[in-house]
């Protein structure tokens, strides 16, 4: 089995493929301005299995389409919007970030959580402009420098991971160059990841292994992810999920 293969093993059944949390969306929400008073269409881009996307659709008068390239997360979010009594509310649609098919303007707001660095920051927002309203809103979680200076150890680590890693003003400078009008930034909170993220990650660890018959190459998966956990563990005040919150402020 690939490595793609086992990492969706790995987090298909979470309910969550990366750091966040319901009020931390909420309060994404709030600084967007979304509220429930009038009819949104709205594209969750990295959606995963749907935490953002089951949300979105609950709290506000919304038709979400929900993205991502993998199917066996598709089919966990359709599952879950089911149970949730909002699959009336969702779309899927499996195909990649970097080729939507949806026509310019579309959309009132775009959402990604922990998504777009697959593209890259300024690839992601310059890109997915054209798909938002004059005056739509752009909500995503990046990783982020949470200040000017880390240990050595950690700069290499994820300038090797994710060269576009920065602090938050030169990812507002982005949003600004490509026609937005920034509204909002915070700072995902610790629990974010770890009671969220990775606590729910490690104790599936041993079901996985289990199913693969602690293989070696479901082992080195297990293995990088306890050093993704420990390394933020250690290193955490330096890094984090920014999330910035901007207004597409016309063509």
């Amino acid at each position: 089995m690939d490595h793609l293969r086992l990492l969706t093993d790995l987090h298909r059944h979470a309910a969550r493929q990366g750091p966040g949390g319901e009020a931390e969306s909420r309060q994404a929400m709030r600084l967007a301005g979304l509220a429930p008073s009038r009819p949104l269409e709205i594209a969750d881009i990295g959606c995963g299995t749907g935490a953002a996307a089951i949300l979105l659709a609950k709290e506000l008068d919304a038709h979400v389409t929900a993205v991502d390239f993998l199917p066996e997360f598709l089919d966990e979010l359709r599952s879950r919007a089911h149970s949730q009594g909002v699959a009336d509310k969702i779309t899927t649609c499996a195909c990649s970030m970097d080729a939507l098919p949806f026509a310019d303007a579309y959309f009132d707001v775009i959402w990604s959580e922990g998504a777009i660095y697959n593209m890259g920051f300024e690839a992601g927002v310059s890109t997915w402009r054209r798909l938002l309203k004059p005056g739509g809103m752009l909500v995503v979680s990046e990783i982020t420098w949470l200040g000017a200076t880390r240990p050595p150890e950690i700069q290499a680590h994820w300038e090797g991971e994710y060269p576009q890693i920065d602090v938050a003003s030169a990812k507002i400078a982005i949003l600004e160059r490509h026609g937005y009008s920034p509204w909002g930034y915070f700072v995902l909170p610790r629990h974010c990841w770890t009671e969220h993220y990775y606590r729910p990650m490690q104790r599936r660890f041993h079901a996985f292994l289990e199913r693969h018959g602690r293989s070696d190459a479901a082992r080195a998966v297990v293995e990088a992810e306890k050093t993704e956990i420990a390394m933020y563990e250690t290193h955490g005040e330096h890094y984090g999920y920014g999330v910035y919150v901007a207004k597409n402020i016309g063509r």
